[in-house]
């Protein structure tokens, strides 16, 4: 509230004729009025209250939490706190497709080249084709980011049909977190370090300086391994591992004839019989050679050999 001053206004003095000593007395009289007057007018007035002391400084709340309560501004900290963490997962896909045998490398070829027209890195491939001794089967191995995993599989639902499909996740993100922090730290530390190096003022001895530079070394090669370690997550988190097996289809006869023992006896007797031949040349080729180096030989010496008796006995 502004203080009010009370209105004081200077005494009216009348001129008069008086001497030149008076004059001076007067003028000391006048001079001393005015200082009081002056004086008084810079008085409070009595009746009018006085002014209010100076705010206290405002104390803080007994604790965070009701702060938190009664300040709405703190409302909008706390959402974001509670705003779900990110997380990084590693998605692993396993498919097994299974097309008409002659169709196989097509299909395979296909898969490939569709591979290289999406954002797609093949890890690798093979292809094993049909030969009479062993069916022909294929394999994909690649990462693909996740905009483009559907049209990934809808490509290979089209040349091939899918039989087996497993699909496995790993949560990376704790490593993930640790892994920036370490680069964070590590940053902060290397930057120090660089302006202690480069800092002319304060002295340093030559073994202060190669410290240091041997320090600034370590913490480099420190932090181009975490990343490194970080690249390597990137790729694990940001795009999908799958891997695809092409295998030949083969159909299954259900019908009546395929349960009778006598026709499946006739149909496997080619196949026994092949079996058995096989068998049979197996033998001769292993007794021919115990034949030809021992049997023989041995029986020549004993006909000769009875020969012999059979002539001295006749003599």
């Amino acid at each position: 509230m502004p203080t009010r001053m009370t209105h004081c206004p200077y005494p009216y003095l009348s001129p008069s004729p008086v001497s030149a000593s008076g004059r001076r007395t007067r003028l000391v009289a006048l001079t001393l009025t005015a200082v009081l007057a002056l004086a008084a007018c810079g008085r409070k007035d009595p009746g009018e209250p006085s002014a209010a002391p100076p705010a206290a400084p405002m104390q803080a709340p007994a604790s965070l939490g009701a702060m938190e309560k009664r300040s709405p501004a703190a409302e909008p900290a706390s959402a974001e706190d509670a705003a779900p963490l990110q997380r990084f997962l590693a998605v692993r896909q396993e498919l097994r497709a299974e097309v008409v045998p002659e169709q196989l490398a097509d299909a395979w070829g296909k898969v490939r080249d569709l591979c290289g027209a999406l954002q797609c890195e093949l890890l690798s491939s093979s292809l094993l084709r049909e030969t009479p001794q062993q069916p022909g089967e294929g394999q994909l191995e690649m990462r693909v980011l996740p905009a483009d995993v559907d049209k990934l599989l809808g490509g290979l639902a089209g040349v091939a049909s899918v039989v087996s499909h497993v699909t496995t996740a790993e949560d990376k993100t704790a490593e993930v977190i640790d892994v920036e922090a370490r680069i964070r730290n590590r940053t902060e530390f290397r930057d120090s370090l660089r302006l202690m190096l480069g800092d002319t003022v304060t002295k340093r001895t030559m073994a202060d300086l190669l410290e240091i530079q041997r320090t600034l070394s370590d913490t480099q090669a420190e932090l181009d391994a975490s990343a490194t370690q970080r690249k390597l997550l990137a790729q694990q988190t940001g795009k999908q591992h799958i891997q695809i097996q092409f295998t030949p289809k083969r159909s299954l006869v259900r019908g009546g004839d395929s349960y009778n023992p006598m026709t499946r006896a006739l149909r496997e007797a080619g196949a026994v019989l092949a079996e058995s031949v096989g068998t049979l040349i197996t033998v001769v080729a292993a007794v021919l050679p115990w034949l030809v180096l021992v049997v023989l030989p041995v029986g020549w010496l004993l006909r000769w050999g009875w020969r012999r008796r059979r002539r001295s006995r006749t003599a």
